[in-house]
């Protein structure tokens, strides 16, 4: 963790859009933890214009709507879950480039609002995780869900 730890109450972070996935339609076990700990307050999660379109792009998908799946509803949920950052003023904070351009919006949006992780299961983003200089940790779920088990 990064040098002055925040408290669980204090954490913040970004979830990239198949985390969201994951933890809203497919319940997977790896990103209950991080579910559990937003919907009990005990982190917040932001998100922006740019991640949210991402999500509603996604969800429009053919492979949604899966059974019982509303679409709308799915986004409704996250949206109610997370804190919308304000579009930039200014410069945006420096990170590294990624691979995967549609991928840099999450590094940025996690640069911008000083949060502490940047929780992803994409290979891309993961492999930056070692990267020097990066105001924040990247982490796939079961790395965030360990720590948040930590006492």
């Amino acid at each position: 963790m990064s040098p002055s730890s925040p408290t669980p109450q204090s954490l913040s972070l970004i979830l990239d859009t198949n985390v969201v996935l994951d933890m809203l339609i497919f319940d997977d076990p790896l990103t209950r933890a991080l579910s559990e700990a937003l919907s009990a307050d005990q982190l917040t999660a932001w998100a922006d214009r740019d991640t949210l379109g991402e999500l509603e792009r996604v969800l429009t998908f053919r492979d949604f709507p899966r059974a019982g799946v509303n679409r709308h509803e799915v986004f409704e949920r996250y949206r109610a879950r997370v804190r919308l950052a304000p579009e930039p003023t200014g410069p945006v904070p420096e990170v590294p480039r990624c691979r995967d351009r549609s991928d840099q919006k999450f590094l940025e949006l996690a640069a911008r609002t000083g949060a502490h992780w940047l929780v992803s299961k994409d290979r891309q983003v993961l492999c930056m995780a070692d990267r020097r200089g990066l105001p924040f940790d990247i982490l796939s779920p079961r790395q965030a869900s360990q720590r948040l088990a930590r006492p």
